[in-house]
């Protein structure tokens, strides 16, 4: 299923409500800066590539209603535009890093008309989802070659193709073990409190004819003590040079559960997820959200004491040290992190340089 596309008139951004998944299908038509900050904010768009898409497409159809401005109004609007979609989620880096790709379009062509800037714009948004997919492919082909027949896998969260444009990350080897003719049982972590295991992995895997089980996220060391696990398969949100990585909240708790059983955790995301300005997980900021997300979200009542105090992280960080390798579009690192993810990032600017 296409979960982010433009209108045929390309003023608007079309989505997948992720919000209304599995139960419903219910595709949404946004063309104003509030409804992109809502989307993103509220999930409806989720996944770190799949956000960074919908920015890029979603500053492109603002960019369309400034175009009759001259050079200095429309960089002004369009960075204004830019910052308050930034602040909708400050942990998953590919949301501002698609939004500086866009900026950089325009101050590049600051000798065009606005109206060329706009094109250059759209070009470069639906480049950015062209880009997406061959990455993910790649991505899954690399993390393809550490499974076996009959593996069982364990993830957290939703990393599939819900969370970018086709196979996803974390989901992906499993997607194209699955075209290849292998067979997995994964055991999919329901991941409280917004349920993105249950609503959204699961479906898509039950959908793509995969074995399936949903467990609760505390049962995740009841199924790697029966040696049901040979592999736990996350996504990641943002990568520290030291090969820290922020994803869902209970990943990290997946990876301690994981090296106490000798079990392989792994992280897959594209090289876009890396933030060679981040030195360590300290430096991540991690998303504060609403406490009712725990107390009242998906309950037909409340399930705790109105006046109880809740922490809602969106965000853990897993610490390099549990991590057996991080997956992306450019190969597989593994440690010493600080080494191999400058070499994976030196290896993709040569690759773009002969580009």
């Amino acid at each position: 299923m296409e979960n982010i596309k433009l209108s045929s008139d390309k003023k608007k951004v079309i989505i997948l409500d992720q919000t209304q998944l599995p139960n419903q299908t219910e595709y949404l038509e946004i063309d104003t800066l509030e409804d992109m900050y809502d989307a993103i904010f509220h999930l409806k768009v989720r996944g770190a590539p799949a956000i960074g898409i919908f920015a890029a497409y979603g500053i492109y159809c603002l960019s369309q209603k400034i175009v009759d401005q001259e050079y200095d109004a429309f960089y002004e609007a369009f960075t204004g535009y830019m910052k308050y979609l930034e602040s909708s989620r400050p942990t998953a880096v590919n949301l501002s890093w698609a939004l500086e790709r866009m900026r950089r379009v325009v101050t590049e062509n600051s000798q065009c008309s606005t109206v060329q800037i706009v094109e250059l714009l759209g070009e470069e948004s639906r480049k950015i989802q062209a880009e997406d997919i061959k990455m993910c492919r790649t991505i899954a082909g690399y993390g393809l070659t550490l499974l076996e027949e009959g593996d069982g896998i364990l993830t957290h969260c939703n990393a599939g193709p819900l969370a970018t444009s086709q196979y996803g990350t974390a989901l992906g080897p499993i997607l194209l073990g699955k075209e290849k003719g292998m067979h997995f049982r994964v055991f999919v972590d329901e991941t409280r409190p917004l349920l993105q295991g249950a609503r959204l992995t699961a479906y898509e895997l039950q959908q793509a004819g995969v074995d399936t089980t949903l467990i609760c996220d505390n049962m995740a060391s009841s199924v790697m003590q029966k040696k049901w696990v040979q592999a736990c398969f996350v996504g990641c949100d943002r990568i520290a040079m030291n090969g820290d990585t922020a994803n869902k909240i209970g990943t990290s708790g997946v990876a301690i559960l994981a090296k106490y059983y000798g079990i392989p955790f792994y992280v897959l995301g594209p090289t876009s997820t890396i933030d060679i300005e981040c030195r360590c997980g300290d430096d991540i900021e991690i998303e504060l959200r609403d406490e009712e997300e725990i107390k009242r979200k998906y309950y037909e009542k409340p399930m705790a004491p109105e006046n109880v105090k809740c922490y809602n992280p969106a965000f853990d960080v897993t610490d390099h040290t549990l991590i057996t390798g991080i997956i992306t579009e450019y190969g597989i690192c593994r440690a010493p992190y600080e080494e191999s993810l400058r070499k994976i990032m030196e290896k993709k600017r040569k690759r773009q340089n002969t580009t």
